[in-house]
């Protein structure tokens, strides 16, 4: 069944409307004899009915299978009434099932502006629709200049992507038909960032709704996650200034983290630079304290036949042979004018105890203790203290120019004489 019919001389005729819309009673209509009545959809006869519940309608002789007027259902049937007299109650011109001249679309309900054009179509969408099909079908109607609200009754998916409204029937006579989903406004308060903010959907009676949207107190809104909803311009600007707030924050906040980088950038740069000054003076007072070690090393460098340039690897080698931090005395005539070696191990924080010297004068070896090793850089010093040796003798050959060491156990020469003879 349907609200709508044509006929040969009047023309279009809208059940909803008292006068049917072209000037014409129900009388004229009901239950007249061969009266010529056409479905404006699939152009088959109908004839004029008023139902148990009291709605007029039209209805076909032959019901068609492909006649989407014919086969709506009752609920459909009743909320496209319901949005064309929300419609009129808010001062508006509505009719029912009004297709374009080119029939691309037709709409459950059309409301037509002060100049009586078309410029909202009210669709009562009941069946199954994809979003893909809900945006085509948005896009039909824009290209003629016509706005659409879609209205459903239960949760669908392409709700969230073309506005619309979706609305509960009322659950007994004289109750009023009540959004539940669709409109919505923004909460903030206290207005701090501090505060949540959200969008809120509410309830309200379908013709407030209706009214709302065709006064244009309200107006499709696309969030940011791209949800379409209808809003008030209010709340739309007390988002945009939460928005405001929020990237003014959040600027800061990248400016103050910009800052603490740079000044941490600076400090590391300082920090780099102090380093590099104290390495460069410790450099330079290793350096002084080499040339003076190498200063007062010279008389012990003469005696020993060796030169500055090797005296570092001989150091290393002593170093690596004992596993030990070492330092040198001063020559010592009690050790043959030799070069004592004292020496802590890496992990003690006791004093340095003798260890052994390096290169004493192989003349002046007379009685030596057992375990004191003598250092010497070379074999030509290693047989200048087997000639000379009077005792048992622990020698560490270790050779800076090929860099290998040796342990020699030296026993007392033969040739030489004795301790106190």
């Amino acid at each position: 069944m349907g609200y709508t019919a044509v006929h040969p001389v009047w023309g279009r005729l809208d059940a909803s409307l008292d006068d049917l819309g072209c000037g014409r009673s129900w009388a004229d209509v009901h239950r007249v004899k061969g009266l010529e009545l056409a479905c404006p959809e699939c152009r088959g006869r109908v004839f004029a009915r008023v139902s148990q519940h009291s709605f007029r309608h039209f209805y076909h002789q032959v019901r068609p299978k492909d006649c989407e007027l014919a086969n709506e259902s009752p609920e459909h049937h009743l909320l496209k009434l319901e949005l064309a007299m929300a419609a009129r109650a808010a001062g508006w011109r509505a009719e029912l099932e009004v297709s374009s001249e080119t029939r691309n679309w037709r709409a459950d309900v059309m409301v037509f502006d002060e100049r009586d054009r078309p410029f909202m179509a009210l669709e009562a969408q009941l069946s199954p629709m994809t979003p893909q099909d809900a945006r085509m079908r948005t896009a039909r109607y824009a290209q003629d200049g016509v706005a659409v609200c879609w209205v459903a009754v239960q949760d669908r998916p392409w709700e969230r992507v073309v506005p619309s409204l979706r609305v509960r029937f009322p659950q007994q006579r004289g109750e009023a038909w009540t959004v539940c989903h669709g409109m919505a406004r923004y909460t903030w308060s206290p207005r701090t960032l501090k505060a949540k903010a959200k969008w809120v959907h509410i309830t309200c009676p379908l013709g407030d709704a209706v009214k709302w949207i065709l006064d244009g107190r309200v107006h499709a809104h696309t969030g940011a996650n791209g949800t379409v909803w209808w809003t008030a311009s209010a709340y739309e600007q007390l988002a945009v200034e939460r928005a405001r707030l929020e990237a003014e924050a959040e600027a800061g906040e990248r400016a103050a983290a910009a800052e603490r980088r740079r000044r941490e950038a600076e400090q590391r740069a300082a920090a780099a630079a102090q380093r590099r000054r104290d390495a460069e003076q410790r450099a330079r007072e290793r350096a002084q304290k080499r040339e003076a070690e190498l200063r007062r090393l010279a008389g012990f460098f003469e005696h020993a036949g060796l030169g500055a340039a090797v005296w570092e690897t001989f150091t290393q080698m002593v170093r690596s042979a004992s596993g030990k931090a070492i330092k040198y005395g001063d020559p010592s005539p009690a050790h043959g004018n030799g070069l004592p070696v004292y020496a802590r191990p890496r992990w003690a924080s006791d004093g340095f105890s003798l260890a052994g010297v390096v290169c004493p004068d192989p003349s002046a070896i007379a009685e030596w203790p057992k375990e004191l090793t003598i250092l010497v850089p070379n074999q030509t010093w290693l047989s200048r203290i087997q000639a000379a040796a009077r005792a048992p003798l622990k020698v560490a050959v270790l050779n800076p120019v090929t860099g290998r060491s040796n342990f020699v156990r030296v026993a007392p020469n033969p040739a030489v004489a004795p301790v106190g003879s």
